[in-house]
C-alpha cells in the first residue's frame, strides 16, 4: 500500500473512530511488516479477520521472507476455527512460522486489541465494543510497551490453537 493509496481520512497517530477505518488500519500495518507480526484480540470478530483482503496480506507477509512470524494471542479460538478458513489453512501451511495462542482466564480482563508490525508499527482498538483505535507507522517507543504488554499475555496462555484435528 502506497501513501497515495492510504485513506485520507486515515490520519495517524489520531484516535479514530470505525469499523472500516479500523480494518483499512490494521491491514496497513501488516503490510508494512517483513519480520515479524504480533497480534492481540479478543476473538478476530472486529478487523475484517475473515475477509480475502486480511487472508492476502497474511499470506503476503508469511510467504515474502523465510525467517518471518506470525504470533496471535486470543481470548477465545472459536471465530478463528469456525469463521475464517482462510486463516486456518494459512495456520495448516504456515504452521512453522504462524503460532495462535489462548489465553487462560486470568488475562481475560484485557479489552483492548492490537497489531505489532516490526517493533515499529502499530494499530491499537481501545476497546473491543468501541470502534475506537490509534494508529502509527515507525514508532517505535508506542511499539515496545505493546510488545512487552503481548509478552505479558502471551506468559497467561493455556494452550495453542492447531490446524489439524489432533493437533499435529
Amino acid at each position: 500500500m502506497t501513501e497515495s493509496n492510504i485513506n485520507p481520512l486515515l490520519t495517524p497517530d489520531t484516535i479514530l473512530i470505525g469499523e472500516a477505518l479500523y480494518a483499512e488500519a490494521i491491514n496497513l500495518v501488516i503490510t508494512q511488516a517483513t519480520g515479524n507480526l504480533l497480534i492481540f484480540d479478543q476473538d478476530l470478530t472486529h478487523g475484517e479477520y475473515k475477509s480475502l483482503a486480511r487472508y492476502q496480506a497474511i499470506r503476503q507477509f508469511l510467504s515474502q521472507q523465510p525467517n518471518s512470524s506470525l504470533t496471535m494471542v486470543l481470548h477465545q479460538g472459536d471465530f478463528f476455527t469456525t469463521q475464517c478458513p482462510r486463516l486456518m489453512e494459512l495456520l495448516l501451511t504456515y504452521g512453522h512460522k504462524f503460532t495462535v495462542y489462548i489465553t487462560n482466564d486470568t488475562a481475560k480482563i484485557a479489552k483492548d486489541c492490537f497489531v505489532v508490525a516490526d517493533n515499529v508499527h502499530y494499530v491499537k482498538r481501545i476497546h473491543i465494543d468501541q470502534a475506537r483505535f490509534k494508529y502509527a507507522l515507525n514508532d517505535a517507543e508506542t511499539c515496545a510497551s505493546l510488545r512487552m504488554r503481548f509478552n505479558e499475555l502471551l506468559e497467561e496462555t493455556a494452550h495453542t490453537l492447531s490446524a489439524t484435528s489432533l493437533g499435529l
